[in-house]
């Protein structure tokens, strides 16, 4: 697979928002099925959920992580128990779900009918252990990897479970992680992890060699405060959740600041539903500023698909923020060479 060589950035909108508080409760992830089907993993209190959804914000069911309480009554469905902490989902070619576990530091294996299919990891610190999973994405080769958030690695077993390889180690210098989180591998085979307390962005090779690093404490283009999640789509553009500005950050291959995200919501269906039947809720909303409602609050993860659709996320106003890119591919012949000092003023 090649990138492109450049691109026309046409826009990037927003187009729409899905899921609502009572219906998709603290969302942590989310992956799209072939299906065009949202399934988005919800951490309410233990336990946990997933929950699935249509691009027009239908609840088509859930099934639960855990075995009872709160999650339970949310959910809806059958349990597949065992769920402390769940902390990432990732979905494999034959669109098995894999979801992360903190608090028991497992790795499962669920269909999308919910049933468990297999499960493994050790806690602990040796090699191949984990303390503390949280994201976790598949390479071209269908290997796993995972972030081990309190032993300071990213790690790549087989699906089987078998560990090859670990990266990293409790540090702030190139290569070192402290307290990694959100991870990505993308279709050429880097794999990019958000080391969170390092307020940075760092990509490897397949073999573990550093390749790259974006980012640094801050609230300013291309700057963190505790970034959470990534992704890189088809055209090698990067995606950060940079949670502690409330925002996600796009970046080029290059590593390039090129524009942010802050939220536009807007009542999905659900909600729209939702509010028509509660008096003081609409007259609640009729009085106040909706401004802030728009924004993104505590995001934590964001996804790509094919159709240059992105989601994010809004963990803590419980849904899920939906853009849609617009590109233009370009090749070398219809661009110029790249200038030492870019600016761009264009009249419209």
């Amino acid at each position: 697979m090649t990138r492109p060589h450049a691109l026309l950035r046409i826009g990037f909108s927003y187009n729409r928002t899905i899921g609502m508080r009572r219906l998709t409760n603290t969302p942590i992830d989310v992956v799209v099925t072939k299906d065009g089907l949202v399934r988005t993993l919800c951490r309410q209190g233990k336990n946990g959920f997933v929950r699935t959804l249509n691009m027009e914000d239908e609840d088509l069911g859930a099934f639960n992580l855990g075995s009872g309480g709160v999650a339970a009554q949310i959910g809806g469905g059958k349990s597949v128990g065992g769920f402390v902490w769940p902390s990432g989902m990732a979905i494999d070619s034959e669109e098995n779900l894999w979801i992360s576990d903190e608090g028991t530091h497992k790795i499962s294996k669920i269909s999308l009918e919910g049933d468990l299919i297999d499960q493994w990891g050790e806690h602990g610190s040796d090699e191949g252990q984990l303390n503390r999973p949280s994201g976790l994405s598949f390479d071209p080769e269908g290997n796993l990897w995972i972030a081990d958030s309190f032993n300071h690695k990213i790690h790549k077993f087989d699906p089987s479970g078998d560990h090859i390889l670990s990266v990293g180690g409790l540090g702030d210098a190139p290569g070192q992680l402290n307290m990694p989180w959100g991870l990505h591998v993308d279709e050429l085979g880097s794999v990019y992890v958000v080391d969170w307390r390092n307020d940075r962005v760092q990509y490897f090779s397949q073999d573990g060699d550093l390749l790259g690093c974006i980012g640094e404490s801050g609230s300013g283009e291309g700057q963190f405060v505790r970034p959470a999640g990534i992704t890189v789509d088809k055209d090698g553009d990067i995606y950060v959740v940079d949670r502690g500005n409330d925002r996600v950050q796009l970046f080029g291959t290059d590593g390039s600041f090129v524009e942010q995200f802050i939220g536009d919501a807007t009542l999905g269906n659900q909600a729209y539903n939702y509010m028509v039947t509660q008096v003081t809720a609409l007259r609640l909303r009729e009085m106040a500023s909706i401004e802030q409602q728009k924004r993104l609050r505590d995001p934590i993860s964001v996804i790509t698909d094919n159709e240059g659709y992105m989601y994010v996320t809004d963990y803590g106003s419980h849904r899920i923020q939906i853009y849609k890119k617009e590109t233009h591919v370009l090749e070398a012949h219809e661009i110029s060479d790249p200038l030492r000092s870019p600016s761009l003023y264009t009249q419209f």
